[in-house]
């Protein structure tokens, strides 16, 4: 169980929750919600222990299970599978038992001895740990999200960023701890994951928050929905479901309204009145007196809803280039033994659109990666056309420098622009003021989408090379990004698992991965995308 009390978040000048009090216990199945930038990832952050609040008390009854945005957690040489059963520290008693049957097998008579010697003992404490039921929970709950056997044998280190994420879900949920903080956990899920996702969830017996932009998600197991308003730095509490939650909202803002504009008529009357009667010494105190009336009558009104505020995207005029700006042809990779794509061609040409698709662990993380150069293919080659200029967005922002602040990061990508026009291009994009000084590494996960879309928008970049560019985004931006889209001239290869994202894009060719098949794209590709 979380308790919090008179709870207070800031990030420098800005305050982004103020005199929150609050629990999650057994049962609470709490939908975090507001718009990006409120401050939903910051505050489970705090929940989780992995920063302080600024004012308050937050006190903690057992064990949390917290799956962050961006999860880089684990050492990168460990088996998944051990990262898996970590969650209830059998992943040593696993590695003793794995290194000990190898030596069994050794031609050394006495280091075979000793392990055939050793091993029972291992075994006989892995059992009594529930070892065996225990490992079967735990590759159930990966196989339900996606993860296959042969994932669960290979390191962290060479997985794709929604593989690891995947893995930490897998962690969390093994875990049985009593309290879930998940922050976008259907991010990198396919449709059948996220229906088994819903249905743990709705059953669940402990207690959660959820962050999700995943609406079909929330309708199905909250019970629970804490609003954060980033305008006046509080949390509205609902005890209701999802669709209760919306009504009741919609019910509040009406019933706001209607007091305001009957109070301003009220006050209105009032003020007129007493300018009449202010003239007159004999009725000046009165006058006073009603003029005071009304100004209390308006403060203790509820403000109305202010409508959020939306970054202004638009993708930058492309640079001149020449036909084909962009080829690759025979790329291949693979970790160690695990062979991820092979004999991959691809042409880019001017103002042309592809959508990569392919079950997950497919590789289109890794293609994207190639082609911006961020990493080397083991064979075949990517070749840069005449006046090629490439924005790339990663997934995991993997571009961005999350030491430097906001303005360093835009400066970095436009070195030439003045003071004046970074600051606008910032503000555009809802970074201003003392946000715009930020470290980029406190960002939530939508607000390093939209400083890395930023860093795009001033680039001039001709193919845009786009990874999931819809993730972590509130309805609004995800909106904004999508307009983006159709109106962009130049090239773009994305990935996505987004069926908005693509009917935007409108592409005219579609590679499949891991076979590097090309084809034109026409409808019967759309059952893919959720399944990519």
């Amino acid at each position: 169980m979380i308790s919090a009390h008179a709870v207070e978040l800031r990030v420098g000048a800005r305050v982004l929750l103020e005199e929150a009090s609050f629990r999650i216990a057994p049962g609470d199945r709490i939908g975090l919600v507001g718009r990006n930038g409120a401050g939903k990832t910051t505050l489970t952050k705090t929940l989780a222990g992995e920063t302080q609040p600024t004012g308050g008390q937050i006190t903690r009854t057992g064990d949390i299970g917290y799956l962050p945005q961006d999860s880089k957690s684990g050492d990168m040489d460990m088996i998944a599978m051990d990262r898996v059963l970590s969650a209830r520290s059998l992943d040593k008693l696993v590695r003793q038992m794995r290194d000990t049957e190898g030596e069994m097998a050794s031609a050394d008579e006495e280091t075979q001895m000793a392990a055939m010697e050793r091993y029972p003992r291992l075994e006989e404490r892995f059992t009594a740990a529930g070892g065996y039921a225990a490992e079967s929970e735990a590759e159930r709950i990966a196989s339900n999200l996606g993860l296959s056997e042969r994932v669960l044998e290979q390191q962290l280190g060479t997985l794709s960023g929604g593989q690891r994420r995947r893995v930490e879900l897998a962690r969390i949920l093994f875990s049985g701890v009593g309290t879930l903080l998940l922050d976008e956990p259907t991010n990198h899920l396919d449709a059948d994951s996220i229906m088994w996702l819903r249905e743990y969830l709705k059953s669940y017996s402990g207690g959660f928050i959820v962050i999700s932009h995943d609406t079909e998600l929330m309708r199905a197991t909250v019970n629970k929905v804490f609003h954060l308003d980033a305008n006046r730095g509080e949390m509205d509490q609902y005890s209701l479901g999802w669709d209760a939650y919306l009504e009741q909202r919609e019910t509040d803002e009406r019933r706001r309204r209607r007091e305001r504009a009957n109070a301003e008529k009220k006050a209105g009357v009032l003020l007129v009145q007493a300018e009449k009667m202010r003239a007159k010494a004999t009725k000046a105190v009165a006058a006073q007196n009603m003029i005071r009336r009304a100004e209390r009558m308006l403060s203790s009104l509820e403000g109305e809803r202010v409508s959020d505020r939306v970054a202004k995207l638009r993708f930058p005029t492309p640079a001149p280039c020449g036909k084909t700006p962009l080829t690759a042809s025979g790329l291949s990779k693979a970790y160690g033994s695990q062979e991820v794509f092979t004999g991959v061609d691809l042409a880019i040409d001017r103002g042309s659109r592809v959508v990569i698709l392919g079950l997950n662990g497919a590789g289109k993380t890794t293609l994207l990666r190639i082609l911006a150069g961020v990493e080397e293919s083991d064979s075949g080659t990517v070749n840069p056309g005449h006046g090629l200029k490439l924005g790339y967005y990663a997934q995991e922002h993997d571009t961005l420098d999350l030491d430097a602040t906001v303005v360093e990061n835009l400066r970095h990508s436009a070195p030439d622009l003045s003071d004046t026009e970074v600051r606008s291009v910032l503000g555009s994009f809802l970074f201003s003021g003392d946000d715009a000084e930020k470290r980029t590494n406190v960002l939530s996960g939508g607000e390093k989408t939209r400083l890395a879309l930023a860093t795009i928008v001033v680039s001039g970049a001709n193919v845009l090379l786009l990874d999931e560019p819809t993730n972590n985004l509130d309805p609004a931006s995800r909106a904004e990004i999508l307009g983006a889209l159709k109106t962009y001239e130049g090239a773009v290869v994305m990935v996505t698992h987004d069926h908005g994202a693509v009917e935007a894009l409108s592409p005219e060719r579609v590679l499949l991965l891991p076979d590097g098949d090309e084809d034109h794209w026409n409808d019967s590709y759309a059952e893919l995308i959720e399944l990519a």
